[in-house]
């Protein structure tokens, strides 16, 4: 051993880049040395779907990526996107995004992104494509499920953990889409003409959050043009925004087939070009690689004396980063897979992430002894499958219709498959082999039988339900499910809807249900967490991460017309500016049917004695928040109390309320707690487009807290003297 040691000494001492002593900027300065300029072509780019090459001639590794962001997708040949058939590349497929931002849950954000983080370094993937926090803009977005919500407090408060938690086991977490990709439909062609004030105050946070709080070592371009130059090459977000204004020293990544220029490319910031020619998913040429706009094209531009090496350099330097924090780092976990602890933490997330939506008369939980009928496609379907780039292949996957056998016993469980969709396939949706009629005329005979029935519906991850590539094709539950629940309440009223998606969708049946409850894509455990919510066993703590309006028309993207969506003239229009989500609701006074950040629980929770720390504050100051909340129910439970900040006079025009602040915390029947959440005064900040800057007003604001967006129960007033320009 101690002649290994000493050959590894001395290896290191002659080439200094692998001596892990040394300063990491001096060790990439010596590599960068030693590379000839095609060598450094050469990285810029990839060498299959998911690698990039290295340096051999220096020892210095390629880069393997893998898609996300809820676990480490199967192994894909090399030069096509046929499954390569391993067996050993199976792997824990965690809860949608969506449903680990209704969990209001930072710390639960954490163990999500080790899981993740553990079990790629154990795959051997240095770069995880994930996580993603574009806005939840419409109810229609195929890719929703993928994101974190509406609100860019809430998206960058659980993206920051997530992306330590896993580039904690030396693998780059990859933020992703920069920036603007707020809908599937022609993402690859539109451009989105957006203003400077919901540019930084919606759609920039949570990437800012990501890079400067978070650390993030990549982060992957969007499909979509802004200000008519693709984001993947476009300087004012990729140089100006995200490397100079946030200091990025990280990789920008191109998405898969989102390059199409040499020199914006080069010039603009993109530093790793994957998946062209051209569109990146099926088709290819010879050589292919060296034909990327970033390969042969980029060194013959660099030779002619069109763009200088030292573009090239810069873009090295940065991989070879990358490099050392991740596969070039001798002391990095080793990584693990499907372990329980990992399956321990997917059942959390799903059970802290289901939000009861309604709940009259306590229909739920389940009373012991019941006869139920469960009716629904998704009770037994495959959801970790199809979906896009972030499908997954489970090791294990417990179905819901499992995992309520599993607690109620076969002999309380009678099943009907009621409707049918097509088999997932990525581009197109094929029909279903079932008779619609016959599966209807079976599911209304079981539920008839029985004391109630749980609807177990919503979308799936076939192309144009939850799915990328494309969105939507109306706000209706598909394939006859909204007339199925109808005729199933004619022959038993006592019917709870259990909705499995990752979007919002229309609910003409929702006065006359008992209950409702918004499940997600729950991954491996699904079956299991489903089971400890409708039991009982855990009263339910998740909030809605994004609102759900009563029509499509009620969404902001939607008032405006083909406009605002799907957009005209190949640009998307976002006249609705500031007010998306909840901020629309509150400001035009549009009820949502259920308001962002509605989650209801099986106990009953009192808040009192909201205050704080002072009446009046200087705007570097903390603003410290101070309320009590007690478990007045009959069950242990979790309840997130958030606050919503207001300002009295504002010199630009604001949303009515805007989320600053959450705290989750459990309590047992009868318990009281006080809850302290900080807010830095320059939080309470606005974007002057006008001045370029943020600013806090000299003015009067309030705090509300809340148990929702629209069920505030508790206010305190203050005032900041002295204006400030922030951050």
């Amino acid at each position: 051993m101690s002649a290994i040691v000493a050959l590894m000494a001395s290896a290191a001492e002659a080439v200094p880049y692998l001596d892990e002593s040394l300063p990491v900027e001096e060790r990439i300065d010596d590599a960068l040395s030693r590379m000839t300029l095609e060598e450094k072509v050469a990285m810029l780019h990839a060498q299959s779907k998911f690698s990039a090459s290295g340096c051999p001639r220096l020892g210095i590794p390629e880069l393997w990526l893998s898609d996300g962001p809820h676990g480490v997708r199967h192994e894909l040949n090399w030069d096509d996107w046929d499954y390569a058939g391993w067996s050993s590349d199976s792997c824990t497929a965690m809860p949608a995004l969506s449903c680990l931002a209704a969990s209001f849950n930072p710390e639960l954000a954490r163990k999500y992104g080790a899981v993740v983080g553990e079990e790629a370094r154990f795959r051997k993937k240095d770069i995880m494509l994930g996580p993603g926090v574009n806005i939840y803009r419409t109810p229609l977005n195929g890719r929703n499920f993928e994101y974190m919500g509406e609100d860019p407090y809430l998206a960058s408060r659980m993206v920051v953990p997530y992306i330590q938690g896993l580039q904690a086991n030396g693998v780059a977490a990859c933020l992703k889409h920069f920036v603007l990709n707020n809908q599937e439909h022609a993402r690859d062609r539109f451009d989105v003409e957006v203003g400077e004030r919901p540019l930084n105050e919606l759609y920039l946070p949570a990437f800012k959050a990501g890079v400067t709080e978070g650390g993030v070592w990549a982060v992957m371009g969007s499909y979509n043009k802004f200000r008519g130059t693709h984001c993947t090459h476009n300087d004012t977000l990729v140089n100006k925004i995200l490397k100079d204004q946030w200091n990025f020293d990280g990789v920008f990544v191109s998405d898969w087939g989102s390059t199409h220029d040499t020199r914006e490319a080069a010039l603009n910031g993109l530093d790793l070009e994957m998946g062209s020619w051209t569109n990146g998913f099926n088709w290819s040429s010879n050589n292919a690689y060296d034909t990327y706009y970033m390969a042969q094209p980029l060194l013959a531009m660099i030779r002619r004396g069109e763009i200088d090496e030292s573009v090239v350099d810069d873009k090295v330097r940065r991989l070879l980063r990358l490099r050392l924090r991740t596969n070039m780092d001798r002391k990095r976990p080793w990584g693990a897979m499907n372990t329980p602890g990992h399956l321990a933490v997917a059942r959390e997330v799903g059970r802290e992430g289901i939000v009861l939506l309604k709940n009259e008369n306590s229909f739920l939980p389940v009373k012991p002894g019941k006869r139920i009928a469960v009716i629904g496609e998704n009770a037994v379907r495959k959801l970790s499958i199809g979906g896009g780039s972030s499908e997954l292949k489970p090791r294990i996957e417990i179905s819901p219709l499992e995992g309520l056998r599993a607690r109620f016993g076969d002999e309380n469980i009678s099943f009907s498959l009621g409707y049918a969709s097509g088999d997932p396939n990525f581009s197109i949706e094929l029909p279903s082999k079932y008779d619609a009629d016959s599966l209807r005329v079976a599911a209304l005979e079981t539920a008839r039988n029985a004391d109630m029935v749980l609807f177990i519906g919503g979308l799936n991850k076939n192309y144009r339900q939850d799915c990328e590539g494309d969105d939507r094709l109306s706000y209706s539950l598909p394939f006859g499910q909204d007339s199925l629940i109808a005729d199933l309440l004619e022959v038993n009223p006592n019917v709870a809807v259990i909705i499995v998606s990752g979007n919002a969708v229309d609910m003409p049946w929702e006065e006359k249900v008992p209950a409702i409850v918004q499940s997600w894509y729950l991954g491996s455990m699904g079956g299991v967490a489903l089971a400890d919510i409708l039991s009982g066993d855990f009263s339910p703590s998740g909030k809605l991460p994004f609102s759900i309006p009563r029509r499509l028309e009620d969404c902001a993207a939607h008032s405006f017309g083909e406009r605002g969506y799907p957009g005209v003239d190949e640009q998307f229009y976002y006249d609705e500016g500031l007010l998306v989500g909840y901020r629309w609701h509150d400001t035009k006074k549009i009820p949502a049917r259920y308001p962002f950040g509605h989650g209801l629980s099986y106990t009953t929770f009192r808040y009192y004695g909201l205050e704080a720390d002072r009446k009046q504050y200087a705007p570097g100051d903390t603003l410290t928040v101070k309320l009590t909340v007690t478990n007045t129910g009959p069950c242990r439970g979790a309840e997130t109390v958030q606050l919503y900040a207001s300002q009295k006079n504002p010199r630009l025009p604001r949303p009515v309320k805007e989320l600053k602040g959450f705290r989750k915390t459990e309590l047992q029947p009868g318990e009281s707690k006080e809850i302290i959440i900080r807010i830095p005064v320059s939080d309470l900040a606005y974007y002057d487009d006008t001045m370029q800057r943020w600013v806090v007003d000299d003015d009067e604001f309030s705090i509300q807290a809340g148990s929702s967006s629209t069920d505030l129960r508790a206010k305190a007033r203050f005032r900041v003297a002295g204006s400030l320009a922030a951050r």
